[in-house]
């Protein structure tokens, strides 16, 4: 079940909201919990089990953090890592190991190691870095252990925010999760945070998706230069518009039940350097592994070399995180070079030369990260960035006959859209009729809109599912 899918806008959020509210304060938890195992289990009936089973163990791993005061608890943290990262690294990366295990067997001849069919279940890789900064902030103290494990299992379970982000810290709502009241200026602010998200990812999202799609999935010799870039393009505006409408959705979501979700998106596409794009993207995410990978190994604290070197473990991470595949470790390791080409100096230029170069810069950096990350492996990744840089001899435009069927009027509109809505200035024009009965009104045509594209479109999952 997706926040996009006609199943959830006409049935599962009415009957949500309509039990939500009625209900009493004391068991407004209960039906969010109840809600969220529900919306979990939909899509993953078996795989919940598994989450339940971390949720449980978890919460006594706290109760015993806590309970020991640093007599024991670094061992008791230990374990809840380590339970945790086992979860994760089985489902996600053993399959991974496997097949590059078997590519050296195979290269030295001999018996290959048998490969495990392992579904990988919906939002393991949010879910469990939840988990860990939990226990490390109650390991830290900055925390008191839940001790109502339901109340600990609906931070987790947290339906809006479970299967793709953005990644909550239990220190930010733990005060929300005990005490909230129903706040009709929340409700109002959420539903149009919400309907935001959702046009961003229907209206733009997916149909750039159209384009994306059939371009990366085109043989590479038979695409010119222009079609790959526009390709590339594409792709870049979708992944931003899906996975920043999502994390629109899901705080949107957070605020009507009066939760108050950090930000995890802040116009990434207007940077002037890869630093700042990385303070703006996925921001959850890349916080995350500041404040629990990055400093712990020292930071920038013990010189340019160890700097360097905890940089490049970090974005390493950063891109396995996302995927079990090699494109993503590069993705991950090419972002991990761009920071370290700034710090050498290039970021001094780029605070000298004119705002918009500058913004260039990030755009084309990016862009061919998102072909890394797109791509189907790093092969294809390399023929087709070739073709992007290059050329290919002997292709030219007419020879895409199905080009016009990809380049709609809409698909262009939405496209030219996405760019423009890549900046904060819209936003800023915006402010003048915020909350006032224009703005009612737009948001209403909007979800209308959005919600009869969501009707005739084929389905079109969010990318972050898959992580």
């Amino acid at each position: 079940m997706v926040f996009s899918s006609v199943l959830f806008l006409s049935m599962f959020l009415p009957a949500v909201l309509f039990f939500y509210f009625l209900a009493g304060l004391h068991l407004r938890n209960y039906v969010l919990l109840a809600a969220s195992l529900l919306f979990y289990a939909w899509g993953e009936p078996k795989a919940v089990w598994l989450m339940i089973g971390l949720i449980i163990a978890s919460y006594y791993i706290a109760r015993q953090i806590e309970k020991e005061n640093d007599k024991h608890s670094v061992y008791w943290l230990s374990f809840g890592i380590i339970l945790n990262l086992c979860a994760l690294c089985y489902y996600k990366y053993w399959v991974f190991f496997l097949e590059n295990i078997n590519m050296l067997l195979n290269g030295i001849h001999q018996q290959t190691l048998n490969v495990p069919n392992i579904a990988l279940p919906i939002g393991i890789s949010f879910y469990t870095f939840q988990i860990i900064s939990y226990l490390i902030d109650v390991y830290r103290g900055e925390v008191k252990a839940q001790k109502n494990i339901f109340t600990l299992a609906t931070y987790v379970s947290l339906f809006p925010q479970l299967v793709a982000g953005p990644i909550v810290r239990y220190k930010t709502i733990a005060e929300d999760l005990l005490n909230r009241k129903t706040d009709f200026d929340n409700i109002f602010r959420g539903l149009r945070r919400f309907v935001i998200g959702l046009a961003k990812k229907v209206l733009i999202a997916d149909q750039m998706a159209v384009i994306a799609d059939k371009v990366f999935d085109t043989p590479v010799e038979q695409l010119p230069c222009f079609v790959a870039w526009v390709g590339a393009l594409a792709y870049t505006l979708q992944i931003f518009y899906d996975f920043s409408g999502y994390s629109d959705m899901a705080i949107g979501l957070g605020r009507i039940f009066c939760f108050r979700f950090l930000e995890n998106f802040e116009y990434p596409y207007s940077a002037k350097s890869v630093q700042e794009f990385w303070r703006r993207w996925h921001i959850s995410l890349s916080s995350w592994f500041k404040d629990y990978l990055y400093i712990p190994l020292g930071g920038n604290r013990k010189g340019k070399i160890r700097t360097i070197l905890n940089s490049y473990i970090v974005f390493a991470l950063c891109g396995l995180w996302h995927g079990a595949t090699w494109n993503f470790v590069f993705w991950g390791l090419y972002h991990g070079s761009g920071l370290m080409i700034e710090r050498l100096g290039v970021k001094k230029i780029l605070d000298k030369i004119p705002a918009f170069f500058a913004n260039l810069y990030v755009w084309l950096f990016v862009i061919v990260g998102w072909v890394l990350f797109r791509a189907a492996d790093l092969p294809h990744a390399g023929r087709f960035l070739r073709v992007m840089f290059t050329g290919n001899k002997g292709i030219e435009l007419k020879d895409c006959y199905w080009l016009p069927e990809m380049l709609t009027y809409s698909n262009l509109w939405a496209l030219l859209a996405g760019i423009f809505f890549s900046y904060p200035f819209p936003q800023i024009r915006y402010e003048r009729i915020r909350y006032s009965t224009a703005e009612t009104y737009i948001l209403l045509a909007v979800f209308i809109t959005s919600y009869v594209f969501a009707m005739t479109s084929t389905f079109s999952p969010f990318i972050y599912f898959r992580f």
